[in-house]
């Protein structure tokens, strides 16, 4: 048992390794001098540390704009998404009507189609109501999910429906039961959705070179995109602002780790 457990850190010690090799490359690389990075002998490391590519990204454009386009995006579409898929995920595990079981599989078949699929319907979705190039086209199409539909009905199916059953006798309405038995009971999922969410919406690219057109509503993703130009690449600023956008996931990660970890696990104890 003890060998097996072994191989099994090790593998998992050379997984990490060369997931992180990558990641490890593109921050010190981002530290390297313009000549140092061209290099006929390239190396891992700096040779001679420089803050010039960050300095050079911060004034070329709206750099901290940008940052803030998409930390202000990210969050508020987090947050819409959190509380739509949890009430989504309560009703089709807690409540049983005609055709529920047909609603959900109708979600969960969705999942199977990819953005470019459905992109130009919310696209003319968009443009009719007016949201082309504001904020709204970036946070209102994300605030239903069918992954986080079923990551929170899959959660919810493990609280007892005793607990709840018991609040109703006790006189509790339904938002009484959502808000104080509901969310506090399911906080691992909820953060393991939020993680999701957040990490979908600051990688996004496609969607918002899409919806918006004002380079003032640009989000990160978009700026680091517009580095290449023409006539050339920056590839200096590129690997600052690539190494400066891993930082929000790795601190929301640290916060919510355990949480993650254990409503990831949950999720899939009872169908």
């Amino acid at each position: 048992m003890k060998n097996k457990n072994i191989v099994q850190y090790i593998i998992a010690g050379i997984l990490v390794i060369i997931f992180l090799l990558p990641v490890v490359y593109i921050i010190s690389s981002s530290f390297k001098p313009l000549n140092e990075l061209f290099s006929s002998t390239p190396t891992f490391f700096p040779r001679e540390f420089t803050l010039d590519s960050y300095r050079k990204a911060v004034e070329r454009g709206d750099f901290l704009l940008y940052i803030f386009n998409s930390f202000l995006l990210a969050t508020l579409s987090t947050l819409l998404a959190v509380v739509i898929n949890t009430m989504s995920g309560y009703a089709l595990a807690k409540f049983r009507f005609k055709g529920d079981t047909i609603i959900m599989i109708v979600i969960l078949s969705t999942i199977m189609l990819p953005l470019e699929v459905i992109m130009v319907p919310i696209f003319s979705v968009l443009r009719f109501f007016g949201m082309y190039n504001t904020y709204a086209a970036l946070i209102i199409p994300a605030a239903a999910t069918p992954t986080g539909i079923f990551l929170m009905r899959q959660y919810l199916l493990t609280i007892p429906d005793e607990i709840i059953q018991s609040a109703r006798i006790d006189g509790a309405s339904e938002l009484k039961i959502f808000f104080f038995i509901i969310l506090p009971n399911a906080k691992p999922a909820i953060a393991t959705l939020a993680i999701f969410s957040f990490m979908w919406r600051w990688n996004d690219y496609i969607w918002p070179l899409i919806a918006i057109s004002s380079p003032k509503k640009y989000t990160l993703q978009l700026a680091i995109a517009n580095f290449t130009g023409e006539f050339g690449t920056d590839y200096s600023s590129i690997l600052a602002m690539s190494a400066i956008s891993m930082i929000p996931m790795l601190i929301i990660f640290l916060i919510f780790q355990k949480q993650f970890v254990q409503g990831t696990v949950q999720t899939g104890m009872k169908g």
